[in-house]
Protein backbone atom coordinates (compact mmCIF):
# COMPACT_ATOMS: atom_id res chain seq x y z
CA UNK A 1 0.00 0.00 0.00
CA UNK A 2 1.38 3.46 -0.84
CA UNK A 3 2.64 5.58 2.04
CA UNK A 4 0.11 8.39 2.52
CA UNK A 5 2.54 10.91 4.03
CA UNK A 6 5.16 10.47 1.30
CA UNK A 7 2.58 10.61 -1.48
CA UNK A 8 1.08 13.77 -0.02
CA UNK A 9 4.49 15.47 0.24
CA UNK A 10 5.40 14.49 -3.33
CA UNK A 11 2.00 15.65 -4.59
CA UNK A 12 2.49 19.05 -2.94
CA UNK A 13 5.90 19.55 -4.53
CA UNK A 14 4.58 18.64 -7.98
CA UNK A 15 1.70 21.07 -7.66
CA UNK A 16 4.04 23.84 -6.52
CA UNK A 17 6.11 23.29 -9.65
CA UNK A 18 3.03 23.33 -11.88
CA UNK A 19 3.40 19.64 -12.79
CA UNK A 20 -0.28 18.96 -12.37
CA UNK A 21 -0.45 15.90 -14.63
CA UNK A 22 2.21 14.15 -12.57
CA UNK A 23 0.39 15.11 -9.37
CA UNK A 24 -2.85 13.55 -10.64
CA UNK A 25 -1.03 10.23 -11.09
CA UNK A 26 -0.32 10.30 -7.37
CA UNK A 27 -3.96 11.19 -6.72
CA UNK A 28 -4.89 8.13 -8.80
CA UNK A 29 -2.67 6.03 -6.53
CA UNK A 30 -4.49 7.40 -3.47
CA UNK A 31 -7.80 6.53 -5.08
CA UNK A 32 -6.78 2.95 -5.90
CA UNK A 33 -5.32 2.35 -2.42
CA UNK A 34 -8.35 3.48 -0.44
CA UNK A 35 -6.18 5.70 1.76
CA UNK A 36 -8.02 8.29 3.89
CA UNK A 37 -11.40 6.57 3.72
CA UNK A 38 -11.79 5.65 7.38
CA UNK A 39 -14.55 8.19 7.93
CA UNK A 40 -15.23 7.19 11.54
CA UNK A 41 -11.81 8.38 12.75
CA UNK A 42 -10.47 10.89 10.20
CA UNK A 43 -11.14 14.63 10.43
CA UNK A 44 -13.37 15.70 7.58
CA UNK A 45 -10.73 17.73 5.76
CA UNK A 46 -8.50 14.62 5.50
CA UNK A 47 -11.22 12.45 4.01
CA UNK A 48 -11.16 11.29 0.40
CA UNK A 49 -14.76 11.02 -0.81
CA UNK A 50 -14.86 10.43 -4.57
CA UNK A 51 -14.51 6.72 -5.40
CA UNK A 52 -13.88 7.12 -9.10
CA UNK A 53 -17.54 6.81 -10.09
CA UNK A 54 -18.68 8.33 -13.37
CA UNK A 55 -20.39 11.69 -12.91
CA UNK A 56 -22.09 11.96 -16.30
CA UNK A 57 -25.89 12.08 -16.02
CA UNK A 58 -25.65 11.57 -12.25
CA UNK A 59 -27.07 13.48 -9.32
CA UNK A 60 -23.85 14.75 -7.69
CA UNK A 61 -23.38 15.92 -4.12
CA UNK A 62 -20.42 18.22 -3.42
CA UNK A 63 -19.26 18.09 0.21
CA UNK A 64 -17.44 21.22 1.41
CA UNK A 65 -15.20 19.79 4.14
CA UNK A 66 -12.28 22.23 3.97
CA UNK A 67 -12.04 25.89 4.94
CA UNK A 68 -14.18 28.72 3.64
CA UNK A 69 -11.38 29.92 1.37
CA UNK A 70 -11.01 26.46 -0.15
CA UNK A 71 -14.72 26.27 -0.84
CA UNK A 72 -14.70 29.72 -2.46
CA UNK A 73 -11.70 28.76 -4.59
CA UNK A 74 -13.06 25.48 -5.93
CA UNK A 75 -16.73 26.33 -6.38
CA UNK A 76 -15.52 27.59 -9.79
CA UNK A 77 -15.65 23.95 -10.99
CA UNK A 78 -19.42 23.76 -10.66
CA UNK A 79 -19.98 25.01 -14.19
CA UNK A 80 -17.82 22.17 -15.57
CA UNK A 81 -19.62 19.64 -13.41
CA UNK A 82 -23.03 20.96 -14.42
CA UNK A 83 -22.19 20.32 -18.08
CA UNK A 84 -22.10 16.56 -17.44
CA UNK A 85 -24.18 15.92 -14.28
CA UNK A 86 -27.97 15.74 -14.20
CA UNK A 87 -28.06 17.71 -10.93
CA UNK A 88 -25.50 19.45 -8.72
CA UNK A 89 -26.14 19.71 -4.98
CA UNK A 90 -23.70 21.64 -2.79
CA UNK A 91 -23.53 20.79 0.93
CA UNK A 92 -21.86 24.01 2.01
CA UNK A 93 -20.84 25.89 5.14
CA UNK A 94 -23.85 27.94 6.31
CA UNK A 95 -21.85 31.19 6.15
CA UNK A 96 -21.55 30.77 2.37
CA UNK A 97 -25.19 29.98 1.58
CA UNK A 98 -26.27 33.53 0.72
CA UNK A 99 -23.15 34.24 -1.32
CA UNK A 100 -23.38 31.01 -3.31
CA UNK A 101 -26.92 31.71 -4.41
CA UNK A 102 -25.26 33.75 -7.17
CA UNK A 103 -23.74 30.56 -8.66
CA UNK A 104 -26.42 29.72 -11.20
CA UNK A 105 -25.00 26.26 -12.02
CA UNK A 106 -25.85 25.00 -8.53
CA UNK A 107 -29.22 23.26 -8.53
CA UNK A 108 -29.53 22.97 -4.74
CA UNK A 109 -27.70 24.46 -1.77
CA UNK A 110 -28.02 22.75 1.61
CA UNK A 111 -26.30 23.77 4.87
CA UNK A 112 -23.38 21.65 6.04
CA UNK A 113 -23.61 20.10 9.52
CA UNK A 114 -22.06 17.25 11.49
CA UNK A 115 -24.64 14.65 10.50
CA UNK A 116 -25.45 13.12 7.14
CA UNK A 117 -26.88 15.11 4.22
CA UNK A 118 -30.67 14.97 4.04
CA UNK A 119 -30.73 14.61 0.27
CA UNK A 120 -30.69 11.85 -2.32
CA UNK A 121 -27.68 11.63 -4.64
CA UNK A 122 -25.92 9.14 -6.92
CA UNK A 123 -22.28 10.18 -6.47
CA UNK A 124 -20.56 12.35 -3.88
CA UNK A 125 -17.19 14.06 -3.75
CA UNK A 126 -15.26 16.61 -1.70
CA UNK A 127 -14.97 20.00 -3.37
CA UNK A 128 -11.15 19.93 -3.43
CA UNK A 129 -11.25 16.68 -5.42
CA UNK A 130 -12.70 18.50 -8.45
CA UNK A 131 -9.33 19.59 -9.96
CA UNK A 132 -8.27 15.92 -9.94
CA UNK A 133 -11.58 14.73 -11.38
CA UNK A 134 -11.24 17.17 -14.30
CA UNK A 135 -7.47 16.50 -14.67
CA UNK A 136 -6.75 20.22 -14.46
CA UNK A 137 -3.58 21.57 -16.06
CA UNK A 138 -2.15 25.08 -15.94
CA UNK A 139 -3.83 25.73 -19.29
CA UNK A 140 -7.25 24.43 -18.24
CA UNK A 141 -7.71 26.06 -14.81
CA UNK A 142 -11.21 27.60 -14.85
CA UNK A 143 -10.15 31.23 -14.53
CA UNK A 144 -13.17 33.19 -15.70
CA UNK A 145 -13.90 35.87 -13.12
CA UNK A 146 -15.95 36.98 -11.42
CA UNK A 147 -17.66 33.68 -10.66
CA UNK A 148 -19.27 35.04 -7.50
CA UNK A 149 -21.55 38.05 -7.81
CA UNK A 150 -22.73 40.67 -5.31
CA UNK A 151 -23.81 44.30 -5.41
CA UNK A 152 -20.67 46.29 -4.48
CA UNK A 153 -20.84 48.37 -1.32
CA UNK A 154 -18.61 51.45 -1.40
CA UNK A 155 -17.59 52.57 2.09
CA UNK A 156 -16.50 56.17 2.71
CA UNK A 157 -17.15 57.20 -0.89
CA UNK A 158 -15.10 60.41 -0.80
CA UNK A 159 -13.10 59.93 -3.99
CA UNK A 160 -10.07 58.41 -2.26
CA UNK A 161 -8.54 55.05 -3.20
CA UNK A 162 -10.20 52.31 -1.10
CA UNK A 163 -7.94 49.54 0.19
CA UNK A 164 -9.00 46.60 2.37
CA UNK A 165 -6.48 44.97 4.70
CA UNK A 166 -6.25 41.56 6.44
CA UNK A 167 -3.02 40.68 8.29
CA UNK A 168 -3.84 37.51 10.23
CA UNK A 169 -4.99 34.17 8.84
CA UNK A 170 -5.79 32.63 12.23
CA UNK A 171 -4.10 30.74 15.03
CA UNK A 172 -3.95 27.49 13.06
CA UNK A 173 -0.94 28.73 11.04
CA UNK A 174 0.88 31.60 12.70
CA UNK A 175 3.55 31.66 9.98
CA UNK A 176 1.01 33.35 7.69
CA UNK A 177 0.35 36.18 10.13
CA UNK A 178 2.01 39.61 10.00
CA UNK A 179 2.47 41.67 13.19
CA UNK A 180 0.10 44.62 13.29
CA UNK A 181 2.94 47.10 13.92
CA UNK A 182 4.48 46.15 10.57
CA UNK A 183 1.13 46.61 8.84
CA UNK A 184 0.86 50.14 10.25
CA UNK A 185 4.03 51.17 8.45
CA UNK A 186 2.51 50.43 5.03
CA UNK A 187 -0.28 52.96 5.27
CA UNK A 188 1.19 56.33 6.15
CA UNK A 189 -0.59 57.68 3.08
CA UNK A 190 -3.18 60.40 2.72
CA UNK A 191 -4.82 59.25 -0.52
CA UNK A 192 -6.18 55.95 0.81
CA UNK A 193 -9.43 54.97 2.48
CA UNK A 194 -8.13 52.05 4.55
CA UNK A 195 -10.86 49.50 5.37
CA UNK A 196 -10.14 47.05 8.20
CA UNK A 197 -11.50 43.64 7.16
CA UNK A 198 -9.52 41.62 9.68
CA UNK A 199 -11.59 39.11 11.64
CA UNK A 200 -11.40 39.78 15.38
CA UNK A 201 -9.41 42.89 14.57
CA UNK A 202 -8.86 44.05 18.15
CA UNK A 203 -7.50 40.65 19.15
CA UNK A 204 -5.22 40.84 16.09
CA UNK A 205 -3.70 44.09 17.37
CA UNK A 206 -5.85 46.68 15.61
CA UNK A 207 -6.09 50.04 17.32
CA UNK A 208 -8.80 52.69 17.00
CA UNK A 209 -7.82 55.47 14.62
CA UNK A 210 -6.07 53.17 12.15
CA UNK A 211 -8.34 52.87 9.14
CA UNK A 212 -12.11 52.42 9.15
CA UNK A 213 -13.60 49.29 10.72
CA UNK A 214 -17.11 48.52 9.42
CA UNK A 215 -17.87 46.31 12.43
CA UNK A 216 -19.15 42.77 12.48
CA UNK A 217 -21.02 41.73 9.35
CA UNK A 218 -22.09 38.59 7.52
CA UNK A 219 -19.80 36.99 4.98
CA UNK A 220 -22.17 38.18 2.26
CA UNK A 221 -21.83 41.79 3.43
CA UNK A 222 -18.09 41.20 3.71
CA UNK A 223 -18.16 40.22 0.01
CA UNK A 224 -20.09 43.38 -0.89
CA UNK A 225 -17.46 45.52 0.84
CA UNK A 226 -14.61 43.72 -0.96
CA UNK A 227 -16.41 44.12 -4.30
CA UNK A 228 -16.53 47.87 -3.66
CA UNK A 229 -12.78 48.19 -3.01
CA UNK A 230 -10.16 49.47 -5.42
CA UNK A 231 -7.63 47.04 -3.91
CA UNK A 232 -7.53 44.23 -1.34
CA UNK A 233 -4.29 43.44 0.52
CA UNK A 234 -4.31 40.21 2.50
CA UNK A 235 -2.27 37.37 3.92
CA UNK A 236 -3.17 33.86 2.76
CA UNK A 237 -6.70 33.69 4.14
CA UNK A 238 -10.33 33.49 3.04
CA UNK A 239 -10.73 37.20 2.14
CA UNK A 240 -7.99 36.88 -0.49
CA UNK A 241 -9.93 34.07 -2.19
CA UNK A 242 -13.11 36.09 -1.94
CA UNK A 243 -11.45 39.08 -3.61
CA UNK A 244 -10.09 36.90 -6.39
CA UNK A 245 -13.46 35.24 -6.99
CA UNK A 246 -15.10 38.69 -7.20
CA UNK A 247 -12.35 39.92 -9.55
CA UNK A 248 -11.30 42.65 -7.12
CA UNK A 249 -7.59 43.52 -7.48
CA UNK A 250 -5.83 41.69 -4.64
CA UNK A 251 -2.25 41.66 -3.39
CA UNK A 252 -1.49 38.43 -1.54
CA UNK A 253 1.28 38.44 1.09
CA UNK A 254 2.94 35.02 1.34
CA UNK A 255 5.38 33.37 3.70
CA UNK A 256 8.33 31.33 2.43
CA UNK A 257 6.57 27.99 2.68
CA UNK A 258 3.46 29.10 0.82
CA UNK A 259 0.62 26.71 0.04
CA UNK A 260 0.90 24.64 -3.15
CA UNK A 261 -1.81 26.62 -4.94
CA UNK A 262 0.45 29.70 -5.13
CA UNK A 263 3.20 27.64 -6.76
CA UNK A 264 6.86 28.72 -6.93
CA UNK A 265 8.68 31.68 -8.42
CA UNK A 266 5.55 33.50 -9.55
CA UNK A 267 4.20 36.93 -8.77
CA UNK A 268 0.84 36.14 -10.35
CA UNK A 269 -1.72 33.38 -9.92
CA UNK A 270 -3.23 31.21 -12.67
CA UNK A 271 -6.23 30.76 -10.36
CA UNK A 272 -7.09 34.44 -9.95
CA UNK A 273 -6.35 36.89 -12.80
CA UNK A 274 -6.74 39.92 -10.50
CA UNK A 275 -4.12 38.70 -7.99
CA UNK A 276 -0.48 39.66 -7.43
CA UNK A 277 1.83 37.71 -5.11
CA UNK A 278 4.37 39.21 -2.70
CA UNK A 279 6.69 36.64 -1.09
CA UNK A 280 9.03 36.52 1.88
CA UNK A 281 12.74 36.29 1.03
CA UNK A 282 13.41 34.08 4.03
CA UNK A 283 11.34 32.48 6.80
CA UNK A 284 9.82 34.83 9.35
CA UNK A 285 11.03 37.97 7.57
CA UNK A 286 8.06 40.10 6.57
CA UNK A 287 10.12 43.29 6.23
CA UNK A 288 10.97 42.68 2.56
CA UNK A 289 7.28 42.03 1.79
CA UNK A 290 6.19 45.20 3.58
CA UNK A 291 8.85 47.27 1.80
CA UNK A 292 7.84 45.89 -1.59
CA UNK A 293 4.17 46.65 -0.96
CA UNK A 294 5.01 50.18 0.25
CA UNK A 295 6.97 50.80 -2.96
CA UNK A 296 4.08 49.54 -5.07
CA UNK A 297 1.64 51.75 -3.18
CA UNK A 298 3.91 54.74 -3.79
CA UNK A 299 3.91 53.94 -7.52
CA UNK A 300 0.15 53.59 -7.37
CA UNK A 301 -0.13 56.99 -5.74
CA UNK A 302 2.06 58.52 -8.46
CA UNK A 303 -0.26 57.12 -11.10
CA UNK A 304 -3.36 58.41 -9.33
CA UNK A 305 -2.09 61.94 -8.77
Amino acid sequence: MPDAVNISASWTELMRKGLFNEAWKLSDAFLRSGINRNYSTLPRHFQCIWDGSILKNKKVLIRCYHGLGDTIMFIRYVHLLREIASEVIVWVQPKLLELFRSVKEVDRLIPLHDGIPEVEYDVDLEIMELPHIFRTSLKTIPDEVPYLHVQPLKLKDNGLFSVGIVWQAGDWDNSRNIPFELIRTMFELDYINLIILQDKATEAGWQQGFGFHPGDCSLYEHARIIAGLDLMISVDSMPAHLAGALNTPVWLLLNCNADWRWMENRNDSPWYPSMRLFRQNNPGNWENVIEEVKNELDLLQSGLC
